[in-house]
Parts: C-alpha cells; structure tokens; sequence
C-alpha cells in the first residue's frame, strides 16, 4: 500500500509527455536472436532494456530495440508474401495460440484473415481461414564503418589502439564484448581505414594512454621524455597536439603505470559552506501512462509484477529521504521529477520543453540511449548528469558515472589477494567461456593451478559444464588455498561450490574467489551456507549495510515502511545524499569532485577520478565475503 501512495504522489510531480514510440512487436515465429540480427545487435543488448524478455517472451510482446553501434555486413532478411488461404474448422478447446503455434503464423494475422476474432471468441465448429506465407529471403548491405582485425600475438588494446588511430575507449566502444585481457586470434571491429594507414607496432617501444588534463610538463614529469622527444616519436602531435585519449609511442621501459594512492574518508559535514537551495532534476521511468491510478488493485498488481517499476520506486523513496537528511543539515533541495517512459523519444520531449540550465545536477535517465540523449544535451551548460543506475555508452565531460568499471572490480580482487601477507595457494577453476580470462589470471599467480570444465562428448563444441572428483582430489593440502571460479553458469558453479565443500577439513581451509559474481553465483541450486563455509569475497560495488551499528536511514525506512531498505533505496539515499554534500562543499560538483575525496554513506562509496572524455568515474569499490550467512566488508 506504501508502494501506490508513493506512486499517486509521484503521478502528480510528473508532467506526462505524449508517446511517440519507436517498438519491435514479436511476431509468430521471432527468437530473441533472430530480432537481434535483424536489427544489428547483441541478445545482451534486448534484455539490458527489456529484462522482463527473459522470462516472458511472446507473440506480441513489444521490445524496445537499441540503436546499433557497428553496420558492418550485409545481413540477410527475412519477407512474408501472402499466397493463399487454407480453411480450418475449429475444435473443441483450440485457441488462438494454440492455433498461431500448429500453422506458424502470428495472431494478428490470424485476426486479418479472420476480422471476427476481433471482437469474439473462438467456438467449436467456426470454419476459419488460416493464411499461408512463403519467406522470401534478402540481403541489405550496409556501408563499412568498421573492419574486422586479428589479434595478433604480444597486442594489447594499447598497441591496436595507437595502429589504428584512435584511444582505448574508442577500441572499447567498438568493441562492447571484448574480454577484459585480449588474446592472440581474438577477432576485434577497428576503423576500416587502408592498410597502408595503419601504424606499425614496434616491439622495442611501449604504448602510452594520456590521461585528461595532462600537459608535456606533467608527461616530463611521469615519462621522463621532454615535448620533442615525444614528438620524434610521435609526429603526429605537432599537427594534432596532445589530446586525451590517444595513444603515444614510449621508449620501452617507461614507466606507464597510473593508480590512485589510498586517502581516507572524507567526512563532508565539515566543509559545508555553499547553502544555496540546490536545485535537482530527478529522471526515471516510472511509465505512469501504464497505470490506472483510479483502480487500486491494479496499481498495486503492477507493483508487485514490474521489477522496474518497483526498483524505480524503491530508488525514489531513497532519494526523497536523502533530501529529508541534508536538509537536517541546513541543504535545501529543489526536486523536479520527469517521467521517461523508459523511452528516448519521451525524454528528448522532455528536454525541449524544459529549460535544465540553470539545475545543480541531473539524476538518470536509467535507459542508455535516453542518458545519452541528456547528457549531450546538457554538455554545452555544464550541467552535471549522473549515472546512477546505468553505465552510459559515452562519458562525456559532464556525466558522472557512479558505477566503477567491470575492469576495476577484477584488478582489486587480484590486488586483494595478492596483498594477503601468508603464502597462499591459488587454484583457478574455469568453464571455457572464461577461458581467455582464467588463463590471463593464472599469469597474475604464476604457480596457480588451472582447471576448466570438461566438453560435451557427442559435441566437441560445446561445454559440458563439470568437473570430476578425481580431478581435484590431492589439490588441497593443509594450509590455505584460494580458489577463483569463474562462470556464468549457475549449474556448474553450484556442483564445484559443492564439490569444494567436501574438500574442508581441520587442516585445510578453502577460499572461494571470483572476479567477474555474475549470474551464476545467483541461481537457485546455490547453496548460501555452502557459500559462508567458503568465505565466498568478491570484488563489489555496494556493500551489505551493518545491523550492529546505529543507522538513522535504515531506522526510519523500516519505521516508515515496516521492512528492511532494498539495496534500490540505500543506493538512491547515498547516491543523492552525496551529490547534495558535495554542491554544500564546493561551488559545484565538479570542483566537489576531485580523486582526493572519497565518500562512504549506507552501503555505497565514491570516489571520481576523470575519463579520457573528461568525465567523471567512480573507482570506489569493496570486497565482501560471506560470513555466517551474511554479506560483510573483506578486510
């Protein structure tokens, strides 16, 4: 019931905006792979904007599709052409699905050749017509943008980066599914320039990425190579000048290693001195126009059956108690909420009618190509946009992006467990997915042992997704032992996550590690106590908030709304919290922003340092562990 008054609240901040939606309608016959051909991407790109597809994908269902990065070749496609009718005499208990299903053919057709089913019911004995299609299959053929290149061995992003012209994000942007380590044979989309453009790679040279802001005084300083030495070996710089992002050409040896030094915590209560009312734009798809907020019940269905309407809830109440906290601390707030839709085409409307020049900050939009539409838009007035529940494809100079990078969260794991003063064993164990990846971190732990899941035996190709006993039996000794897992399939790690607890005994202690806790730690076979026995850490985001200490948001929240926060609500009290404590700091987020400042409030932290675009990256990240079946901070 919270829930609905929270929504008839919103309904009346939000000013709807008319739909003009661009939308892929399932037709009969249609897979997730076959739509993601046809519009030239991934099936990873549909479920990040329709995750519900996972579980429920039907004729009819409508998806919102992304605009494709790469058209590089001709794709085949697939035209219907009408050849006739076949007629049908309907039987006791057959539907229209049933009858879309046994003739291959999608619904609405089946209601065009049959304009009665319209507005009734099939009944046994109807003589209906069933229409008959041929495919007619064609090509459309799309201008190079991108080609298609070879790893070759010793390559890293760095050297293809600096062959072809362009900075690591480029190459990264080109690239959405590239492995973190790239190996030889690895098949990457580059510019599609002639050969006799592209840089050559000379093994006696290293490869530099410059950094934003950084000047030829400061590369003197880190590089020890003066402005004409880097332009000898860099001609191109005497024309271009430097720029972040590109890639220079280094004697090797350099010393080309950039991390942040460890600070503290800042506690910004102490520096506020800006108590100008900060004024807030608040940006989600809370898709009102879905719901009718006369009928209760079904409000409170929807509620219940959206998973992102009740994440973009959830986030909502954070954000409205966060305002409560700073203004206890004398921040006023001035909070205007919009309405996406979770559509582009709705927040692009939302943009021309509203003047967001003069905004302290904007938060959202979740949906990517929205974002983008956002944070262009108010690049020009420097006005900052947050990413708070998304990564956005591009990090312009004015976007923060509050999620650290997949990269981030395997180096700490890596660190973590190489900090650890005792000498540790190391066993990697793989499915063949994770194969480029397991074997770049065994290189992290040279004397790692590394094992990888059998393949299938009737299909060499594909993986089998186990391991036997036998293979590990004799692999742990006494002592300690690391163990890194690293898999997306949930069967496969529930039954070495089992397998390892067999292993545990007085002598013998088993750490479970990963560095990539996707889907397959979250299946419904993982066994949580398993987990805790294991001292399961991984590389997080957020942390579990502490029961033990005295926490006034988690207070409040269950007071308020009788149940403990989701992690939608911590996220969006720190994430405004954070932004308001930072504008009282400073004269503005930007100033409030420096690598120097790391802030930590209920389960979230951040700290920025700035992108090769200029913009602003959180690196602040936690490691976790299971301990008795809680999620706790790794020390």
């Amino acid at each position: 019931m919270k829930n609905f008054l929270a929504i008839l609240l919103i309904a009346f901040t939000i000013g709807l905006s008319a739909q003009n939606y661009v939308e892929h309608k399932v037709q009969s016959g249609e897979t997730i792979e076959s739509i993601a051909k046809q519009y030239l991407v991934t099936p990873f790109d549909i479920y990040a904007l329709n995750p519900d597809a996972k579980k429920k994908f039907q004729p009819n269902t409508v998806l919102i599709i992304p605009n494709s990065k790469i058209k590089n070749e001709p794709i085949a496609e697939n035209k219907r052409e009408l050849t006739g009718y076949k007629s049908h005499k309907v039987k006791r208990k057959e539907t229209l699905y049933g009858l879309t299903k046994k003739y291959g053919i999608s619904e609405e057709e089946l209601k065009k050749a049959n304009r009665s089913l319209y507005s009734e019911n099939l009944k046994k004995g109807d003589k209906i017509k069933i229409p008959q299609y041929r495919t007619i299959i064609s090509k459309r053929s799309l201008s190079n943008t991108v080609k298609k290149y070879t790893v070759l061995p010793k390559e890293g992003k760095w050297r293809i980066a600096y062959k072809f012209g362009i900075s690591v994000a480029d190459l990264e942007a080109l690239n959405p599914y590239m492995n973190d380590v790239i190996q030889p044979g690895d098949v990457l989309n580059v510019p599609n320039i002639e050969d006799k453009e592209e840089k050559k790679i000379e093994a006696a040279f290293g490869y530099y990425e410059v950094l934003p802001k950084e000047t030829f005084y400061s590369l003197k300083g880190k590089l020890n190579l003066t402005q004409g030495q880097l332009e000898q070996l860099n001609p191109d710089l005497k024309t271009t000048g430097l720029k972040a992002g590109m890639v220079l050409k280094v004697p090797e040896g350099s010393n080309t290693e950039v991390g942040l030094t460890a600070v503290k915590t800042t506690n910004l209560k102490r520096n506020l001195v800006n108590y100008k009312t900060k004024k807030i734009a608040l940006m989600m798809p809370y898709q009102l126009h879905k719901i009718d907020v006369d009928s209760v019940e079904e409000a409170k269905d929807r509620i219940k059956n959206n998973k992102l309407l009740s994440i973009v809830l959830d986030f909502h109440v954070g954000v409205l108690m966060a305002l409560d906290s700073a203004k206890q601390l004398g921040i006023s707030t001035d909070l205007k909420v919009f309405d996406t839709h979770y559509h582009a085409a709705v927040t692009s409307k939302i943009l021309a009618e509203n003047d967001f020049s003069d905004y302290d900050a904007v938060i959202g939009p979740m949906e990517s190509k929205s974002f983008d539409r956002v944070a262009s838009a108010l690049k020009g007035d420097r006005v900052p946009v947050i990413a708070a529940m998304n990564k956005p494809k591009q990090v312009y100079s004015n976007v923060f992006q509050t999620l650290p990078e997949k990269e981030l969260l395997s180096k700490t794991m890596i660190d973590f467990v190489k900090a650890d003063s005792l000498k540790t064993k190391v066993v990697i164990i793989s499915d063949q997915a994770n194969r480029a990846t397991s074997e770049a971190l065994q290189k992290e732990f040279p004397g790692a042992k590394l094992f990888f899941s059998r393949m299938n035996k009737k299909d060499k190709t594909k993986d089998a997704y186990f391991l036997y006993h036998s293979e590990l039996e004799g692999v742990f000794t006494a002592g300690k032992t690391i163990v890194f897992l690293e898999t997306d399939n949930d069967s496969f790690a529930s039954s070495i996550i089992s397998m390892l607890n067999g292993f545990i005994s007085d002598r013998t202690e088993i750490v479970l590690a990963t560095l990539d806790k996707g889907k397959g730690f979250e299946g419904k076979n993982i066994d949580n106590i398993y987990l805790s026995n294991l001292k399961f850490h991984y590389a997080s985001v957020y942390r579990d908030f502490d029961d033990e200490k005295d926490n006034g948001f988690v207070k409040a929240y269950r007071k308020e709304y009788g149940i403990t926060p989701s992690k939608y609500a911590a996220r969006g009290f720190d994430i405004t919290l954070d932004i308001l404590m930072r504008l009282a700091s400073a004269e503005d987020l930007y100033e409030a922003s420096p690598d120097t400042v790391e802030t930590e409030y209920i389960e979230n932290k951040f700290r920025y340092t700035t992108d090769f675009f200029g913009g602003y990256v959180n690196q602040a990240v936690y490691v976790v562990k299971f301990d008795d079946l809680r999620v706790v901070k790794a020390n």
